[in-house]
């Protein structure tokens, strides 16, 4: 059963808004990021997901965890940074339309911080705000088919993935399947169906900029359950993937420095590589900045140059520190 939502005037203009940036996306190399950049949007998202939840670290502490560098804080704070870096880094392993994986997923996230990580709860549960209960979950012995149902809905190959995947955000969040974990698994859910289409969103730190209009998160997940149907929490969700890309091609669109420009081919792999070949990369430079570009390259021992002239080749060194 498809669940109830309504395609808007809002929907439809976000949607042809995001497929023009990830066509930009594609079109000036950003899918595959520099390691550095990559690292730095994996730190940013955990960052922002555990800090939603109220977890207390910095962006700083969590690259000192990651670098096994001692960080004093709480040891829940740290296992949740330490079970998150874990799930990110099997981001590629999880399938989006797999009910298992989406549990092998949350005994990941969750372990050691709940008891039966990785199971569906067997109690009722109920979200309060303040003194108001603000959502009463589904009975627990209804989630098995309430789960299955939604998983069927997103091998649903009909359905757009933009929408599918906010769709599933919401349903989730309302089933409330597990006892805790619940709005960190909707956002990692997310982002395992919309790069199974679109890798860029592999690294791409959506989390931030929840995490930056948490008022307006909550918000559009209540009035969502309000009306019976995800509209608005779609709607929300589809306008900040637009930001999200956005500011993704707006930091690309800023003068990138020779360093920038190696760490970036570097990071494409490969082996051997002519001076046009790097140029048909960054089409934006002259033949000139290519050659100096090349030549801090060897200079910094990350290239090795091979012959003369029109038959130079270069290659990458492995061995570089």
């Amino acid at each position: 059963m498809k669940p109830p939502y309504e395609i808007t005037s809002l929907i439809l203009k976000l949607i042809t808004s995001i497929s023009e940036k990830i066509g930009q996306v594609n079109a000036v190399y950003l899918v595959k990021q520099s390691p550095q950049l990559r690292k730095q949007n994996r730190i940013k998202t955990i960052h922002s997901s555990l800090q939603i939840e109220g977890n207390t670290l910095t962006e700083e502490q969590i690259t000192a965890i990651i670098e096994n560098k001692r960080v004093l804080a709480p040891q829940k704070d740290i296992a949740e940074v330490l079970n998150a870096l874990d799930v990110y880094d099997k981001l590629k392993t999880f399938k989006p339309h797999s009910e298992k994986s989406f549990l092998e997923a949350h005994q990941i996230l969750m372990k050691d911080l709940v008891e039966n990580s990785g199971s569906y709860r067997k109690n009722s549960v109920g979200i309060v705000k303040g003194s108001k209960l603000a959502h009463l979950a589904p009975p627990a012995e209804n989630l098995s088919f309430l789960m299955k149902d939604l998983f069927n809905y997103v091998k649903n190959k009909e359905e757009l993935t933009l929408i599918k995947a906010c769709v599933f955000h919401y349903e989730m969040e309302f089933i409330h399947p597990f006892l805790d974990g619940n709005g960190r698994m909707g956002r990692l859910w997310q982002t395992v169906i919309l790069m199974n289409e679109y890798p860029v969103f592999e690294f791409l730190p959506i989390e931030t900029i929840i995490s930056a209009t948490q008022e307006n998160y909550y918000k559009a997940l209540s009035i969502s359950d309000k009306q019976g149907k995800s509209t608005v929490f779609v709607e929300y969700m589809l306008d900040v993937i637009d930001k999200a890309l956005f500011e993704l091609l707006k930091f690309n669109n800023r003068i990138l420095t020779d360093n920038d420009r190696l760490d970036y081919f570097i990071s494409l792999g490969k082996k051997e590589f002519k001076r046009n070949d790097y140029m048909n990369v960054f089409k934006d430079i002259s033949s000139a900045t290519a050659s100096r570009d090349l030549k801090k390259g060897i200079d910094l021992n990350l290239l090795e140059k091979v012959g003369d002239k029109n038959k130079t080749i270069y290659l990458i060194n492995n061995n570089h520190k």
